[in-house]
């Protein structure tokens, strides 16, 4: 994948994206000031409040943050996909090759749906069609979106089982699901997912539920196969470990919201927002002395209610009054550098 360019602006425009004079290629996908909410018992969440991001060819942007924040939804949102009568877009644009898919028909969906931008899902055992032959839902894709014949279809889904790294993968197209392992499964997933070459992979958690070896595999096999792909990967995770060795740019997501976009090396290096500080001292190393992991003091804030101001203001070290009044704009910290951040006080942090 490529390396990351620079942002392109100091403060932010009228969508909510960064704006100024650096600018950058087109993007192939934009997210424009997305407000996604979601209706519960408890009453009604936005999980994705104003949040805008830039996916550019040939690029891995890793999209982290605690489990609740809304990165799944964001993922959702933009393949159309929220829950039927819960969940709903209530502004903003998602813009495909200049397409905005949030105003865009159930039928024109359909066909970007796994031919444009597929998605690879948390859980493959329930992504998976538990009375159907991994080999034939493989097929059913490619057959959905190109004219081929269903023998030729079968060949490539054994073709990209192979791909994946699937071993005697004639034998392994004739399983059920439920005969298969995890790792063999999200494989299987991940084979689905690319089977038309995407322009934009969407890997949702693509490691979870499965061992600590097992991850390991599959974000080998994932990684392999991307420099295949001729488009560009979104990885929606927790792990700030597997965003080292894979993205290119990251963005923290907290309570709903983007508090920091940059480069992996330049964020890992000197973040500027406290809670990407916390999340990464909160990793385990293995040139740390032996002794108490670090934490982020509190918990995250209700997305039905969440407080004013700056979100993480009630567990930060740094909050103000500012803070807790006044929600922070995004802009580029420092000036000149190449990462955005949506914090009051970023110079404090960052080594500045």
């Amino acid at each position: 994948m490529s390396p990351a360019g620079d942002p392109a602006t100091a403060t932010t425009g009228p969508a909510g994206e960064a704006t100024g004079s650096r600018p950058r290629p087109q993007p192939l996908l934009a997210v424009r000031d997305l407000r996604t909410e979601i209706d519960t018992e408890s009453g009604t969440i936005t999980a994705a409040d104003g949040v805008s991001l830039d996916l550019h060819s040939d690029e891995v942007l890793a999209v982290v943050g605690e489990s609740g924040c809304g990165k799944t939804m964001l993922a959702l949102s933009i393949l159309g996909l929220l829950p039927r009568r819960t969940g709903r877009i209530t502004g903003g644009r998602v813009l495909f090759r200049g397409e905005d898919l949030v105003g865009a028909t159930p039928e024109r969906l359909r066909e970007i749906r796994g031919a444009e931008i597929a998605m690879i899902f948390q859980d493959a055992l329930t992504g998976l069609h538990p009375l159907r032959r991994v080999g034939d839902q493989i097929a059913e894709t490619i057959r959905a979106h190109e004219p081929v014949r269903r023998a030729a279809a079968r060949r490539r889904a054994t073709e990209l089982l192979d791909l994946v790294g699937i071993p005697a993968p004639d034998r392994r197209a004739a399983s059920f699901p439920h005969e298969l392992s995890g790792g063999m499964r999200q494989r299987v997933m991940i084979a689905m997912s690319v089977a038309l070459d995407p322009a934009v992979l969407i890997a949702d958690e693509p490691t979870t539920a499965l061992d600590v070896t097992v991850q390991a595999q599959v974000m080998e096999t994932l990684a392999s196969i991307s420099g295949d792909l001729s488009g560009s990967i979104l990885l929606i995770t927790h792990d700030f470990g597997v965003v080292a060795g894979f993205a290119d740019r990251v963005a923290v997501m907290y309570a709903g919201r983007l508090v920091e976009q940059g480069p992996v090396a330049e964020v890992y290096a000197r973040p500027r927002h406290p809670y990407t500080a916390g999340l990464l001292a909160s990793m385990p190393r293995i040139d740390d002395v032996p002794g108490r992991l670090e934490r982020i003091a509190g918990t995250p804030p209700s997305l039905i209610s969440p407080p004013p101001g700056c979100r993480f203001a009630p567990r930060c070290g740094f909050a103000t009054d500012l803070c807790r009044e006044s929600s922070p704009e995004t802009r580029l910290w420092p000036p000149d550098g190449a990462a955005t951040v949506a914090c009051h006080h970023a110079e404090h942090l960052g080594g500045d």
